[in-house]
């Protein structure tokens, strides 16, 4: 006969983002916490509303979804080519109906308004709406959105660092009850070999190399890297300067290069699949940034024991401390920029002495297992307080 105990429920969780397959920091994170949530807690499943098995396919989108499977997680995709295209949710509210899912978090401003809006009707209890930063400035529209529709709906929303917080709250007027620090982590990144990457690239032994691991958009500041190299390379004989990623700026950023004669010293990699074979031959990274949240790829940095130098935005200060960690400049500054890689490839010791420093604190204070954890127990709280923060 049965004991009368009820045999406890996983909860089931829906992780809602645009794309799948991207390089980005926002896609990455939620990939793999998706993937990592234990199953003897949760079911997972993982919506991409602009990827679709049926249209013509991304390899990297592909082999992103068959990752998550392997994992265990349920992946589908929306196909959803246009903001227009409302029909095409239909899927996604029919999932979070039929699988009766219990906890909806959705990633970055666009899935975070369709998850406020698609939340009742899917009836689902618990709504998370992850934040993965912005300038927080102009756009009245989305700062009234991110107000009166996202804060309001969702039962926790996450700020990435404690200066998003901070603007969430101060600039656009969020309560601070509904505001919710989650920092980011990485896992270690493993020993890559530099050497190989500076015999591709025709670097002269001995060169010193200048990197940036970044998609190719306005926020990541990139100009400013490249106007730093005009300045830098008058005083640092052989200096190169490669950045790895993709994206809408590439053409700009090489016409930029040829204008100020640094065409030979500047190379744009495009998206790449050995980062970290990449970290171990730069001798300096650099985050130029305009605005940040608590960026991936710097914590790549730091993990890697590299000399870093970055713009003053955002989270980056809850991840280095200047002097200690690094070295912070003024975001739009770029003969700052130039005077401090220079002074880091000038002084061998004091560079090797950060970057240490650096690796100990990610190693300390921002790893992936701990999101993950904090995740898990934030959905499982939320969901026993049924719904509320």
């Amino acid at each position: 006969m049965p004991d009368g105990r009820e045999t406890e429920r996983r909860l089931r969780v829906l992780t809602l983002v645009d794309r799948l397959g991207t390089s980005g920091g926002g896609e990455r994170l939620a990939m793999e916490v998706a993937k990592r949530l234990d199953p003897a807690r949760f079911d997972r499943w993982y919506c991409a509303s602009r990827w679709g098995e049926r249209g013509p396919q991304d390899e990297a989108a592909r082999r992103a979804a068959d990752e998550l499977r392997e994992a265990g997680v349920m992946a589908f995709g929306l196909g959803r080519r246009s903001p227009a295209a409302v029909w095409s949710w239909g899927p996604l509210v029919r999932t979070l109906r039929r699988e009766r899912i219990d906890v909806l978090h959705t990633h970055k401003f666009g899935s975070n308004v369709w998850g406020a809006l698609l939340a009742p009707l899917g009836r689902v209890p618990v709504l998370v709406a992850h934040e993965h930063t912005w300038s927080y400035e102009g756009q009245p529209v989305r700062r009234f959105l991110d107000r009166e529709l996202i804060a309001r709906r969702s039962a926790a929303f996450i700020a990435v660092s404690r200066e998003d917080q901070r603007r969430m709250i101060e600039i656009e007027h969020i309560r601070a009850d509904a505001v919710t620090f989650v920092p980011n982590g990485i896992d270690p990144v493993p020993a890559g070999d530099g050497e190989r990457v500076r015999r591709e690239l025709g670097i002269e032994p001995g060169a010193p190399l200048v990197g940036a691991v970044a998609v190719l958009r306005p926020q990541k500041g990139l100009e400013l890297l490249i106007r730093a190299t005009a300045v830098a390379a008058r005083s640092v004989p052989r200096l190169r300067v490669v950045i790895a990623g993709e994206g809408p700026e590439r053409a700009r950023l090489e016409a930029l290069a040829a204008e100020l004669g640094v065409a030979g010293q500047v190379t744009l990699l495009g998206r790449r699949s050995d980062v970290p074979d990449l970290l171990a031959a730069f001798d300096v990274a650099v985050s130029s940034s305009w605005f940040e949240g608590s960026p991936l790829a710097m914590m790549e940095y730091m993990d890697a024991g590299l000399p870093i130098v970055a713009t003053r935005v955002g989270g980056v200060p809850d991840l280095i401390e200047d002097g200690v960690h690094g070295l912070m400049v003024e975001p739009g500054d770029p003969d700052g920029l130039a005077a401090a890689i220079g002074e880091l490839l000038r002084d061998r010791d004091r560079a090797a002495e950060l970057g240490a420093r650096a690796r100990e604190r990610r190693r300390a204070e921002f790893d992936l297992n701990g999101t993950v954890r904090a995740l898990g127990d934030l959905y499982e709280r939320l969901a026993a307080a049924g719904g509320r923060p």
